[in-house]
């Protein structure tokens, strides 16, 4: 019996209730021939890896000859390499400052931002949900057209998935309780035009935003939903499939990696993998 079936025998009635609302069917698979456990990863939808923008390759200086004595003397540098190397320091320096952020100054400063491109085409920023003390907080990848309407994450059929899992961990969003509450926040706070995928420059622009999200809610555990907020948490290209079923770490809190709620609309096989995935969360 694989890990991913065992807890099919371990439920009680209330789980096995949430589950139905889920929609995870119980049942346990044939057993199989010995020569088929080493499988392939879990198939995921193919997309480009989250990486980092690589740096622009340095210009060396051409070396000309010495000038004639009769040559004039040479017009002095233009100024304009001089001044964007300046401006880089400025604009780290102001990144920086996100991380003495408490919460209004943090939600304050995610409302205004222009950091990038997608502050021209959103509604609202979407900051977070949940509780700020919260045991667990849930990351997801960006908002899609019904988070950008509500500034809110998760919302939608997805956001109702993503509800009725919680439940089934005796959980949820609106509790007042830090042990039975949620935090839960995107990698993203603006929603991409036609809910693309996010760019690797996007998500770098955003992600002081989440890491400070994290270090004020100090959670016991996250769980990672969707290829954007795994990549962009654990800083590796490997997808979802190959990540689960282990605890990873951020910044020295535990990581549980699995499918992103929209993806389990369109692909429900997986819902009993993701149910897995919870009942590790819940054994932490």
């Amino acid at each position: 019996m694989t890990a991913d079936d065992r807890w099919v025998r371990e439920l009680d009635a209330r789980q096995r209730a949430m589950l139905a609302e889920m929609g995870v069917k119980l049942w346990l698979p044939k057993p199989r021939p010995a020569a088929a456990t080493a499988t392939a990863a879990d198939p995921e939808p193919p997309a480009a890896p989250v990486v980092a923008e690589p740096a622009p390759p340095a210009v060396s200086a051409a070396r000309h000859p010495a000038p004639a004595p009769v040559q004039a003397p040479t017009a002095a540098p233009a100024a304009a390499p001089v001044i964007a190397a300046a401006a880089a320091p400025a604009t780290v320096a102001a990144r920086a400052d996100i991380a003495t952020l408490d919460w209004p100054a943090l939600r304050e400063a995610v409302a205004g931002c222009r950091a990038c491109g997608l502050c021209e085409s959103r509604r609202n920023t979407v900051f977070g949900v949940g509780h700020t003390q919260a045991d667990w907080m849930i990351v997801g990848e960006a908002p899609g057209e019904n988070e950008d309407r509500q500034g809110e994450p998760f919302v939608g059929a997805a956001g109702q998935l993503l509800d009725a899992m919680l439940r089934a961990c005796g959980r949820s969003r609106t509790s007042d309780e830090a042990a039975r509450s949620v935090y839960i926040a995107n990698v993203l706070k603006c929603r991409p035009p036609a809910n693309r995928n996010p760019a690797p420059e996007e998500v770098l622009r955003c992600e002081p935003y989440l890491a400070r999200q994290v270090a004020l809610v100090k959670p016991r555990l996250i769980i990672a939903m969707g290829r954007f907020a795994v990549q962009s948490l654990l800083k590796t290209t490997e997808p979802i499939g190959r990540l689960r079923g282990r605890v990873h770490h951020y910044e020295g809190v535990p990581v549980i990696v699995t499918y992103h709620p929209a993806y389990l609309l369109r692909t429900p096989i997986d819902k009993a993998k993701a149910w897995a995935d919870l009942c590790m969360a819940m054994a932490q």
